[in-house]
């Protein structure tokens, strides 16, 4: 490179390096489970439930109150994420919805990191289909939550 010249493009990894995930799968796995409880959620049937689930046929579990615990949940767990691992998770989000693909993840992961002031947790879950596309962003590095499901982990 001549002197005084500026190096216009951003170094890459080598050719034929995948990228790497930095959030791990386990993590990944959890707000896939959680936001499938979550998105699950219907109307609510009853507003005054009673005290024994029993006698409102565990209903209750479905119907989407304003103090859900499967919504808490999940909104801590992600608030608590570092914020490397935010934006990965929102960068895996986009590569499993089909916005980028694996060859593009440093791009996905640097729009995401500009985009890192906004609140992760609303924008994630308030996502529809968010834990699709995180499944399909985690096949896309060979990961999938099969072990998880099963229990193994």
């Amino acid at each position: 490179m001549a002197i005084g010249k500026r190096r216009t493009t951003r170094p890459t990894a080598p050719v034929g390096t995948p990228p790497s995930l930095e959030i791990s799968p386990e993590k990944v796995c959890f707000v896939i489970f959680k936001a499938r409880e979550f998105h699950a959620k219907v109307e609510v049937v009853e507003p005054d439930p009673g005290s024994n689930p029993s006698d409102e046929d565990v209903r209750v579990v479905l119907e989407d109150y304003a103090d859900d615990a499967t919504y808490a949940e999940l909104r801590e767990f992600i608030d608590d994420l570092s914020q490397d691992e935010a934006v990965q998770l929102v960068a895996l989000t986009w590569l499993g919805r089909g916005d980028y693909d694996l060859s593009e993840w440093g791009a996905a992961v640097a729009e995401a990191n500009r985009n890192r002031e906004k609140n992760a947790a609303n924008y994630l879950i308030g996502t529809p289909q968010l834990a699709d596309y995180l499944e399909d962003g985690l096949a896309a590095f060979g990961e999938s939550c099969a072990a998880y499901e099963e229990g193994r982990l």
